[in-house]
């Protein structure tokens, strides 16, 4: 073990350092965590950027970091679920698990929710941190650290897909083949989507995710209509689909997941954008949509 704790810290907009920081100690119910691997997700580069996402402002510094694997190296007070050298991934929250939504078990939007790397609280880009047991799960032998730093992301996707009840026959829509986009792809196809289509404007996205399983793809023009985009969706596949998965964020993604879903279909929103964006209600109100949100995860 070693005595330092280098840690990835963001003072301000464009402001990154790296800064020794003490090794914390496992406080009741919490492990001491060695870190082995962590992921990059794109809030983190937004926070980088523009020292903001939305609401959360960076005013003090934070460590970043939020999708990691890694070893037990201690244990606090109480805890019994683990051993010293067990390898984890991580839930990167910490709930009040006492408000009506947490008792509901929608502990990803309680009232009170600390989240790693979300101001004002530290993420884990660093050797060493401090992490709940109970947000705090074994890998198995052969899932490697860098797989198990995926969960996190993995598991973001797999909430969107419940919450769109993706299941057998289904025909998908995906906005954006940037991460969330991929495992978007590999959880509609392993609930049993029959065909899933992928839109970006990046070519190399769209033949990087067919590769991994997308059945079709369409670059689509930045300033492209949703409404030709929504058609060239509907033509590519022969129908209009169940689900729409949006993971851009981008007001015209949005509107063609709208243009493109079926009637009595379902659209869920996952990438986060600007806080207004202007939308085809009416098309969604006259084809009887869900329109569903989601964040993060749960159970």
């Amino acid at each position: 073990m070693t005595d330092t704790n280098l840690a990835l810290t963001l003072f301000q907009e464009k402001d990154l350092r790296l800064v020794e920081t003490p090794i914390p100690e496992p406080q009741e119910g919490e492990v001491q965590l060695s870190v082995r691997s962590v992921g990059i997700c794109g809030s983190d580069i937004s926070y980088w950027q523009h020292g903001r996402i939305g609401k959360q402002v960076v005013t003090n510094p934070k460590i970043m970091g939020h999708e990691p694997s890694a070893v037990v190296s201690k244990l606090g007070p109480g805890v019994t679920r683990f051993k010293v050298g067990d390898r984890v991934a991580v839930e990167p929250l910490n709930p009040c698990g006492k408000c009506s939504l947490c008792k509901a078990g929608h502990y990803n939007v309680c009232v009170d929710l600390k989240y790693l790397s979300t101001p004002p609280t530290n993420g884990c880009l660093c050797r060493y941190f401090c992490h709940p047991a109970s947000f705090v799960h074994r890998l198995p032998d052969d899932v490697s650290f860098d797989e198990g730093a995926l969960v996190q992301p993995l598991a973001v996707a797999l909430h969107a897909c419940e919450r769109g009840e993706i299941t057998i026959g289904n025909y998908v829509f995906v906005a954006g083949a940037g991460p969330m986009g991929l495992m978007a792809v590999l959880v509609a196809k392993a609930r049993g989507a029959s065909k899933v289509c992928v839109s970006d404007v990046v070519q190399s996205r769209l033949d990087f995710i067919k590769t991994i399983g997308a059945d079709e793809t369409i670059l689509v023009g930045m300033e492209e209509d949703p409404k030709v985009t929504s058609q060239r969706v509907i033509k590519t596949l022969g129908q209009e689909v169940h689900v729409a998965i949006e993971c851009s964020g981008q007001q015209n993604a949005v509107s063609t997941a709208i243009y493109c879903t079926r009637p009595t279909g379902k659209v869920v929103l996952v990438g986060l954008g600007k806080d207004t964006v202007e939308v085809p209600l009416v098309s969604a109100i006259l084809k009887q949509l869900d329109i569903l949100g989601m964040v993060r995860f749960s159970n």
